[in-house]
């Protein structure tokens, strides 16, 4: 029944990157390579830790410039590293036992390097160069004599609007699980005397839905990673302060403790009778999200299999949220005419829906009656006792 959502439709290609990430084991990854004209220079090999930069290792480089570093390899989701001299770094990230050759000349080491070893670290390298001239173009902003204060603020934040549309379009959104895609949230530039993240959801609300996406997607690709939860973690708290906020605007009190979140990305598409269905409407119930292809072999069967689930716990407070990525919205309607639960369907128009990496079909999300994402496909071993597990 799992075939490839290429075969369902040809649209996914344009939207979504296969994953690329090898294959993770025990052993260790290797960066070595050349940075030219950095003779008794010292060479920083350093994690990207989620309390701040680590130092691995280090090497003072000789005339030749080349240097080898070793160290663990990541077993459960990509890691991020710099290698770094001065205020010069070069960010690359690792997912799997490989060896990463860079090659560099130290003047202009951060702005013009070469890097092999994964496809992602050519886009990381993409975004590295990117956030330099953001930077550079925050300084011709701040250094502008005719400009008033709050001209010059406004015109920062102007251009990084323009830097976080230009991101989440061409790297975030085409495919969420990429480390790159994480590398990009955390980017940031100097603003005066502060640093100022480019991705920040404490001060723009709606820069909660670019790291759900990357949350999710780790989920289903690397599920329980620290990095993952810390993203969720994030969010939440960003959505948590806000409602705060609204509240204490309208003159009521609110215990911090007490303000829920979902913890999901909203889909809102209209259902086959064409009444607009927003997910999260469904907090309270246990919600099975099924992206799924009715024009795909075995379809029936596996409709059959829901309307069992369905008429068996439906009573109980389950619901079944289901995305069709059908091209044919006739044939869609007419396969869903008498199905109980909630259908709906994507037309290639919902960012929200390519956002939960539906790659192969179908593919299931079971969402907790506080709508939280609880077990992702990777998670689900046994559909009917995971869904019990959870009403």
């Amino acid at each position: 029944m799992r075939k490839t959502f290429l075969r369902a439709t040809a649209r996914m290609a344009a939207l979504m990157a296969t994953i690329t990430l090898a294959a993770c084991g025990n052993g260790n990854f290797k960066v070595e390579g050349t940075i030219t004209e950095a003779a008794d220079s010292m060479l920083y090999l350093e994690n990207l830790a989620l309390d701040g930069p680590q130092k691995v290792d280090s090497t003072r480089l000789t005339a030749d410039g080349n240097f080898a570093f070793s160290h663990e390899a990541p077993t459960d989701a990509p890691e991020f590293y710099r290698l770094r001299i001065g205020q010069q770094i070069v960010n690359f990230a690792v997912d799997s036992v490989a060896t990463v050759s860079v090659k560099a000349s130290y003047p202009t080491m951060a702005s013009n390097y070469s890097i092999e070893g994964g496809k992602d670290n050519d886009l990381i390298r993409e975004l590295a160069y990117k956030q330099i001239q953001l930077q550079s173009l925050a300084g011709k902003i701040l250094r502008a004599p005719e400009l008033s204060a709050r001209a010059v603020g406004d015109s920062v934040l102007a251009v990084v609007a323009d830097y976080k549309k230009d991101v989440m379009n061409n790297y975030i959104y085409k495919d969420p699980s990429k480390a790159s895609s994480y590398f990009a949230l955390f980017q940031g530039i100097a603003v005066g005397n502060s640093y100022m993240m480019v991705f920040d959801p404490r001060r723009d609300i709606d820069d909660v839905k670019p790291y759900s996406a990357v949350a999710t997607s780790w989920d289903v690709y690397h599920p329980n990673s620290l990095r993952g939860e810390n993203l969720h973690n994030i969010a939440i708290e960003a959505m948590k302060t806000k409602r705060i906020v609204m509240a204490e605007q309208e003159g009521l009190s609110v215990d911090a403790s007490k303000v829920s979140v979902a913890e999901i990305i909203d889909i809102v598409l209209d259902d086959n009778k064409r009444v607009t269905r927003r997910l999260t409407d469904l907090k309270g119930k246990v919600v099975l999200l099924d992206f799924h292809v009715f024009a795909a072999e075995g379809s029936m069967e596996r409709i059959i299999r829901l309307r069992e689930l369905y008429s068996k716990y439906h009573d109980r407070g389950f619901e079944i949220y289901q995305v069709s990525l059908d091209e044919d919205e006739h044939f869609w309607k007419t396969q869903t005419a008498a199905l109980p639960w909630i259908s709906v369907r994507d037309d290639g128009s919902a960012t929200q829906a390519y956002l939960y990496q539906a790659r192969t079909l179908p593919l299931d999300y079971i969402i907790s009656r506080d709508n939280q994402v609880v077990l992702g496909p990777q998670q689900i071993k046994d559909m009917e006792a995971d869904i019990a597990k959870y009403l």
